[in-house]
């Protein structure tokens, strides 16, 4: 997201390159610079006549490269956007001469998701000496929450450890889904806001009480009843709460848990560096450490390596994800 701010600084600044190459897995990141350029390198009157935006499906890089040859109408630039440029891949080679001697009155953004130039071509040096290229990257799991703090910051918003964690957990990884969510927020709570669990339950839709946090919670406190509670409204709600998911959190939880009895510094600062969570939440671990043994922590895990298999149907056909589940919890606390 660094990155993303400087390219975005940088143009703010005036010093606009002739080509963007926005490459690579995550998308969010590769909207947000295109959309800032679409909306602000052009004033609104120089946009009809000096603003296009092409699709990689319509089009052949012959088009793109004519197109950018174009001269500006009434204004210093023109502002050529192609997205979906990944389905030209095979073909995005021969954007190369153009890159070479690129047009200095066009800015060509080339949005080229879930894929990445090969850095020994010829495209790739050319453009790495006239433009920009950037590659967008996933944010890991444990960087997402963080996302999500700074993102709300920038808005004059703060949020809970715990409402973080259910958007990471309810939504995953996919930062246009949870960004969606929090333009929502922003459009319904006041500036300056606090986001508590309650605010997500009340108008996102998460349960705060019934939610796979929730129950991670639980079962590292040997919480019984609250686990077995949480265990029946997942089955009861199978579609909003899927095995394969509940399974996964629990897999890394454990495995983080079984990091936790291996190091010998368990101050709450080196745990959550070595963990990579939130030193909020390390008091969670603390507390499973306490109630399974690294013994019974690898128990756990292959228990649910077991239910993986079986939520699959493998040993396990026709039986509900529901009882999966069940048989799952009794082995793990007992």
């Amino acid at each position: 997201m660094d990155e993303v701010n400087s390219i975005i600084a940088t143009i703010k600044k005036g010093d606009i390159k002739p080509i963007y190459f926005l490459m690579g897995e995550e998308p969010y990141f590769i909207d947000t610079i295109s959309d800032f350029i679409e909306d602000n390198v052009l004033q609104e009157d120089e946009k009809g006549f000096n603003q296009m935006v092409l699709y990689g499906r319509d089009v052949t890089v012959e088009d793109i490269a004519g197109n950018a040859k174009r001269y500006p109408m009434m204004s210093e630039r023109q502002v050529l956007i192609v997205k979906e440029a990944q389905d030209l891949s095979r073909t995005i080679e021969k954007l190369s001469d153009y890159a070479e001697n690129p047009q200095p009155t066009t800015v060509l953004v080339v949005c080229y998701k879930y894929k990445k130039l090969d850095k020994r071509k010829k495209l790739h040096k050319a453009i790495a000496s006239s433009g920009v290229i950037f590659e967008s990257k996933r944010l890991y799991e444990n960087q997402v929450e963080d996302w999500i703090k700074k993102t709300l910051q920038k808005r004059n918003f703060q949020i809970a450890p715990k409402a973080a964690q259910m958007l990471v957990e309810f939504l995953g990884t996919d930062l246009g889904k949870i960004d969606n969510e929090l333009q929502k927020l922003k459009l319904i709570c006041p500036e300056g806001t606090n986001i508590t669990p309650e605010i997500i339950e009340e108008n996102i839709g998460i349960s705060k009480d019934f939610n796979n946090f929730e129950l991670r919670k639980a079962i590292g406190m040997k919480d019984d009843l609250k686990a077995h509670r949480i265990i029946n409204y997942f089955s009861q709600n199978p579609k909003d709460n899927p095995m394969v998911v509940t399974v996964s959190l629990l897999f890394s939880f454990f495995s983080q848990l079984q990091q936790y009895h291996a190091l010998n510094d368990k101050s709450k600062g080196n745990v959550a560096r070595a963990l990579k969570v939130n030193p909020y939440f390390v008091s969670d671990y603390t507390t499973a450490a306490a109630n399974y043994s690294m013994k019974k922590v690898s128990q756990v895990i292959s228990y649910l390596r077991e239910a993986d298999v079986k939520s699959k149907g493998v040993g396990a056909a026709n039986v509900p994800q529901g009882d999966l589940l069940k048989e799952l919890l009794v082995k793990v606390m007992r």
